[in-house]
């Protein structure tokens, strides 16, 4: 596979490894999102540790109000977090 085709399989394959961890494999609950960026993620975003911040991002991502994240939520999320490296890499290469 391409570079971009393991990509794509690799965030299939994470979240599925959090979500299939409390329930519904297809679907992440607050604490799974929470496990997924601290373990995942924490590079770019650093660690949630306030039960407030998890929150508020789950009711941003949460598109159909059933207090979990799908994999479309998810999707939405990830694509926000790569537009925002993209930019800050653009912004500081000649660094």
């Amino acid at each position: 596979m391409s570079d971009l085709e393991n990509s794509i399989a690799t965030i299939i394959e994470v979240f599925h490894k959090y979500s299939e961890k409390e329930g519904d494999k297809h679907k992440l609950k607050k604490s799974e999102l929470r496990d997924l960026i601290n373990s995942e993620l924490s590079n770019f975003l650093g660690h949630i540790k306030d039960q407030a911040t998890i929150d508020s991002l789950m009711e941003s991502l949460d598109a159909d109000g059933d207090s979990e994240c799908d994999f479309q939520e998810f999707m939405t999320f990830i694509t926000m977090v790569t537009i925002c490296c993209h930019e800050f890499f653009e912004h500081h290469e000649d660094e």
